[in-house]
């Protein structure tokens, strides 16, 4: 079980401030053409931009007809959310990826590789401008939605400014995007931002009931902690055993730096298998996040709360070895490597090892 995509998720948890803002910003009557809605992976940014996409489709603007003969109109109540029912006919085209008034680009499936294209190229982002350009066909907004706008490469990224810096009438475009600082400044410039918060850890745990209603009390309060603040990141864990494998790691760190070398390489020999991509990213990033959490315990003071057992034995050990300046470069060593291997198609056993060793090393 799971919870429905974005385009087809009629429900927004925890994002009530960036909706009300949204809703201000359009009912003034002359919007931004260009947002940038920004913040952790998998916290609801892209079901925040087919909410608004949907709002605006279904309520097209309102052309000025001049003054009645019998007196002005009653002014309309102002919206109070961007909810559109889900048996409404724009949101049925809109899931599914019938309404022309809608352009979502976003990364293309791999076949090949089994999984999405590393980035958004050229020829996805020039289909932006001739779809812009055409007259709305129900008389409304054109709106395009860049999902991952931060995986556009050079090329995608040149397309779209000229469109950012002169849009056509009646054009909005919507970036979503969890990297900002990986699009071009001058893209940044010319979009209003709009900043979604990680989710408070108690709609995180009542949306993964709902997604996962067979899981454990235990189990579910490791996964929301694991997450932080991400319900896209909990079940992502929670389909790919991310918790065992957290689990894993943590009692390896707990015996560096005397740790078995035997099993230090049969991890990362297991990892490197072609049958293991799911559980080699998933181990990738939560090495990641566990690194940039340690360090801001170091930095801070104030040692992170353990989530999986013999994890504050693993944090103190290691906080002992190292200062935090070498620990940050230990994170960027761990970083560059996973980026290095995926880039270029390298070894993904040498990357493994490679980053446990450089963890485990005093």
């Amino acid at each position: 079980m799971s919870l429905p995509e974005p385009r087809a998720n009629p429900d927004l948890q925890g994002h009530e401030g960036a909706e009300a803002q949204l809703l201000a910003a359009f009912a003034g009557g002359r919007p931004h053409h260009a947002w940038l809605l920004t913040g952790p992976a998998g916290i609801g940014k892209a079901t925040l931009a087919f909410r608004l996409a949907r709002h605006l489709l279904a309520n097209p603007p309102q052309k000025d007809a001049g003054p009645s003969l019998f007196g002005d109109a009653p002014a309309a109540e102002p919206t109070q959310s961007l909810y559109l029912a889900p048996d409404a006919p724009v949101f049925q085209r809109v899931v599914s990826r019938g309404h022309l008034d809608l352009l979502v680009v976003e990364r293309e499936f791999d076949e090949k590789r089994g999984r999405l294209r590393g980035e958004i190229t050229v020829e996805a982002a020039r289909r932006i401008g001739p779809f812009l350009t055409q007259t709305a066909a129900e008389g409304g907004w054109r709106i395009v939605v860049i999902d991952g706008a931060e995986h556009m490469n050079r090329s995608a990224a040149n397309a779209i400014l000229k469109l950012l810096e002169e849009p056509p009438a009646g054009a909005i475009l919507l970036l979503v995007s969890h990297n900002p600082a990986r699009l071009l400044p001058t893209i940044r410039s010319r979009c209003r931002t709009l900043a979604l918060a990680p989710l408070e850890e108690d709609i995180v745990a009542k949306l993964l009931a709902s997604a996962e209603p067979d899981l454990d009390a235990a189990t579910r309060g490791a996964l929301v902690r694991l997450a932080d603040g991400s319900i896209g990141r909990a079940l992502m864990l929670q389909q790919n055993g991310g918790l065992e494998l957290y689990g894993e790691l943590v009692a390896l760190m707990r015996e560096f730096p005397e740790a078995s070398i035997s099993s230090i390489h049969a991890l990362a020999e297991r990892l490197g298998r072609a049958t293991e991509e799911n559980a080699y990213r998933t181990t990738c990033e939560l090495m990641e996040w566990w690194l940039a959490r340690f360090m801001r315990g170091l930095a801070t003071g104030i040692a992170p709360r353990a989530i999986v057992e013999g994890e504050q034995a693993a944090i103190a050990r290691l906080a002992a070895g190292r200062p935090l300046a070498e620990w940050m470069s230990v994170w960027e060593t761990v970083r560059d490597l996973f980026n290095d291997t995926d880039r270029a198609n390298l070894d993904r056993r040498q990357a493994m090892l490679g980053a446990l060793m450089a963890i485990s090393r005093q």
